[in-house]
């Protein structure tokens, strides 16, 4: 099945220009069309830079967000402040934009600077970025925290009226969407003509958690970490541990 028939165009209107191609047009096989790969970029990202055209020139802005359903599918959700720019720009209409999410998991060091490269895991959604309405707002926000720091609301108090107020949320519909990988060793060979004394190979990346530094009060009452946190810590490092052991495999 060609690329471009995997992913699916959306409707046009004069709001939303025609849609660009999303087919990766050099190394091609580093294009991935199941959902499932997308689905795990995702998961596993913290910052959404997504980007737009204001007032004719294109800007790049940093959110952080969740993953969620708000009743018509999965969508990504981008966090903000009612008076944040964005947010604004999206109207009653909602705003074209492309969101990308990029995992660095390793620097590939060849025996020369042409023939390095990078280990990575890449998501970009393209579409319209719309406001959540005001009676979904509250699920908009749970399911954000819920991405962010899974099991944290069970040890929270309730988020009040005014705080769900004070917060805007952007849901991004996901169907249309490109994803693009390389997880793969150092190119070599034998005959490549390339001096074998340099060392050659990948130098792993991995987002980890580093020890828990207490604030003031909770310092000073001892109080202890929550399970949460732990949770978070020992997951992120999970996935690390899960990608080195992946690309040893490879080597």
């Amino acid at each position: 099945m060609p690329i471009d028939d995997a992913l699916p165009a959306l409707p046009t209107d004069d709001a939303l220009p025609a849609l660009p191609s999303l087919a990766v047009r050099r190394l091609r096989d580093r294009q991935q069309t199941d959902p499932e790969a997308l689905r795990q970029v995702l998961a596993e990202g913290f910052v959404a830079h997504v980007g737009l055209v204001r007032d004719g020139f294109p800007i790049v802005l940093p959110f952080l967000y969740g993953v969620g359903d708000l009743g018509a599918g999965p969508v990504l959700l981008l966090h903000g402040s009612t008076g944040g720019g964005l947010f604004l720009d999206a109207g009653d209409e909602g705003v074209p934009v492309s969101a990308t999410i990029t995992h660095l998991d390793g620097i590939v060091f060849a025996r020369s600077t042409f023939d390095s490269s990078a280990n990575y895991r890449s998501a970009m959604v393209v579409g319209r970025a719309s406001v959540v309405p005001a009676e979904l707002r509250a699920e908009a926000l749970r399911q954000v925290a819920d991405h962010l720091m899974p099991g944290r609301r069970a040890e929270l108090r309730a988020m009040t009226a005014k705080e769900v107020r004070q917060t805007q949320v952007l849901h991004l519909p996901l169907d249309a969407a490109s994803v693009k990988v390389r997880a793969a060793g150092v190119g070599e060979s034998p005959d490549d003509g390339e001096d074998h004394a340099v060392w050659a190979g990948v130098l792993p990346v991995a987002l980890r958690a580093g020890e828990p530094v207490a604030g003031a009060l909770a310092a000073a009452a001892g109080t202890p970490v929550d399970p949460s946190v732990r949770a978070l810590a020992a997951r992120l490092d999970a996935v690390a541990e899960g990608l080195e052991a992946r690309l040893a495999a490879l080597m």
